[in-house]
């Protein structure tokens, strides 16, 4: 038996009902804008929330390291100074250190024949193993502050014998440069003692570190590591770089 048809639909409820229709699909569109929407705001975020934090995580690590390290900085101490110099030798050394001593006479030798065209830069590099290195190197550095940095560095360097390799302090003996350099005692004492000095020593021992030292004496020319095999390594290195120029 079949069913009865359903009779049409008055006219005005037909449009009622598609009108009704129409509504009920544009509401569930802007449903899905606005979960859409939603969505892409909430993965911004995201991103944006990751960026900021991979930026200040980058931020923090850059300020835990401290400032990118310098070859030669500012305050650097030149035992040679030559205005608009092409070249620039830069040693960290350790004034205990044998190695440093025993290069000592051929740096001196190449400061004499090239000191009017190359810069010569001292760097502080006092290693941990050496008791009395910290305090040579602060005896160095207060005395620089009375324009005695190569007098005491040369003191340091020709008479370590009497000094170095000792497990006790060797102030006395640093006071005994102090003087024969005819420096102000108090004024050394102060700067001897002061912590800014000892600051200053790890400033240069912290470059040394970021640019790769890790022994002492360790040579640079124009940027370059040398490999110091042979008393004619650094003359060499230097010829090269003023041909280079």
């Amino acid at each position: 038996m079949s069913k009865k048809s359903q009779p049409p639909l008055p006219r005005n409820a037909r449009r009622r009902a598609i009108l009704l229709e129409a509504r009920q699909r544009q509401r569930a569109a802007m449903r899905r804008n606005i979960i859409i929407s939603a969505s892409v705001m909430v993965v911004s975020a995201l991103v944006i929330g990751v960026v900021v934090l991979l930026g200040n995580t980058a931020r923090e690590r850059q300020l835990a390291a401290g400032p990118p390290a310098e070859l030669v900085r500012a305050d650097s101490v030149f035992l040679n100074r030559v205005p608009d110099a092409e070249v620039t030798v830069v040693e960290f050394l350790d004034f205990e250190c044998p190695a440093c001593a025993a290069l000592y006479p051929t740096m001196e030798q190449t400061r004499a024949s090239y000191g009017d065209r190359v810069n010569f830069v001292m760097r502080y590099f006092p290693l941990e193993g050496h008791f009395n290195a910290m305090p040579a190197a602060r005896a160095v550095e207060a005395a620089g502050r009375q324009g005695q940095w190569e007098g005491m560095y040369k003191l340091m360097f020709e008479n370590q014998n009497r000094w170095a390799g000792q497990q006790v302090p060797m102030d006395e003996v640093f006071r005994g440069f102090a003087r024969e350099l005819g420096l102000d005692m108090m004024s050394w004492e102060a700067a001897y003692n002061n912590p800014a000095t000892r600051e200053r020593v790890a400033a240069d021992q912290a470059d040394g570190e970021k640019l790769g030292v890790s022994a002492t004496p360790t040579v640079f020319v124009n940027g370059e590591q040398l490999q110091l095999r042979s008393h004619s390594d650094l003359p060499e290195a230097i010829e090269e770089a003023l041909g280079e120029q």
